[in-house]
């Protein structure tokens, strides 16, 4: 589990470069004006290579802050 958040934090960083490694887990959609649509698909790009998963397009509108998107993970991804 610490293991899939450690690498979710890498796929945050590679998108969001100005976001520290303890701001990560609190952000959303809602509260960091530079996630917009584009950087959606650029994450979900980077986790599917990361996590070696392809992520279905239903899924992504619900994938809105790091503590969905890692519970989604924690769904897909083996520990």
């Amino acid at each position: 589990m610490e293991q899939i958040k450690f690498r979710l934090v890498s796929c945050f960083q590679t998108v969001f470069p100005d976001l520290t490694e303890t701001d990560i887990p609190s952000v959303s959609q809602a509260s960091l004006a530079t996630w917009d649509s584009v950087s959606t698909i650029a994450l979900v790009n980077v986790m599917e290579e990361e996590f070696a998963i392809v992520i279905d397009l239903e899924s992504v509108a619900d994938l809105d802050s790091f503590h969905h998107i890692h519970e989604y993970l924690l769904t897909r991804v083996p520990a």
